[in-house]
């Protein structure tokens, strides 16, 4: 009987660290992402403040 409760234990264990480690896996990509975005936009603000000036 102990045997398989602490086999159910294991099981349930097992895949909350699985969805964790999942859901921490997405989230990191989120942050990439949106770190990304900013320095696309960054770069996109620069390279038309500079190219402005350029002009003037």
């Amino acid at each position: 009987m102990a045997r398989t409760i602490l086999t159910i234990v294991g099981v349930i264990l097992a895949l909350w660290l699985v969805v964790s480690v999942i859901g921490a896996i997405f989230s990191m990509l989120k942050l990439f992402f949106f770190v990304g975005l900013v320095a696309v936009v960054v770069v996109l603000v620069v390279s038309l403040i500079t190219k402005s000036a350029k002009k003037g």
